[in-house]
């Protein structure tokens, strides 16, 4: 399956540099770099989590990467954002760099938009540069339900692009749905074979 044949491309906010060299270079490693959160956005899918996926790039290099961990780790906040921050902040550290500074060099690719808790926290950081496929209706904190676009500077302070992959992670978001998730809670999983209270067979 060709992940990327239906690309359409949407520009959500620009910074508005001319002759961008970081952007160009972001934008055009799209690929490479979103096949490496949907890998990981895959293997969340493999151990029973909302299949999300992404990675941090800095300087052409993958310092942190992340998918969701919130059943396993039983932490409402372990999302795949969330743990690719935790990921920088430990090379920062191994490396003694200023973590403050290696976010505003940093692109982040994600599968899915981020939520309200991550794009809060990317803005936070002045990540300069944000890629993501499919877009989050109910949670979704780019523009979907919260707008994060809104609160930044004129011109915007991020590069948000969007529709990199988008079916591919709405593909693995109703494989994920379309089982019931042995994690939840008993009273709260749905048995997926009911239907009109009926079992199916």
């Amino acid at each position: 399956m060709d992940i990327f044949s239906d690309e359409k491309i949407t520009e959500i906010s620009r910074r508005g540099i001319e002759d961008d060299k970081d952007f160009k270079d972001a934008f055009d490693s799209r690929h490479k770099f979103m096949k490496l959160a949907f890998e990981k956005a895959e293997e969340a899918l493999i151990n029973l989590e909302v299949p999300v996926g992404c990675v941090f790039v800095y300087k052409n290099e993958v310092i942190g990467s992340g998918r969701n961990d919130v059943n396993v780790s039983r932490n409402p906040t372990r999302h795949a954002e969330m743990v690719g921050i935790e990921q920088i902040l430990d090379y920062c550290k191994e490396n003694s760099l200023d973590e403050y500074e290696v976010f505003k060099e940093t692109t982040l690719y994600v599968t899915l938009e981020p939520c309200m808790m991550c794009a809060n926290a990317l803005q936070q950081l002045q990540i300069p540069r944000i890629f993501f496929g499919a877009s989050n209706e109910r949670f979704g904190g780019i523009n979907s339900v919260g707008n994060i676009s809104m609160y930044q500077e004129n011109p915007p302070a991020m590069d948000i692009i969007s529709g990199i992959g988008t079916t591919f992670a709405i593909k693995l978001l109703k494989d994920f749905y379309k089982n019931t998730n042995m994690r939840a809670p008993i009273e709260k999983r749905i048995d997926k074979t009911i239907k009109n209270g009926n079992k199916v067979l």
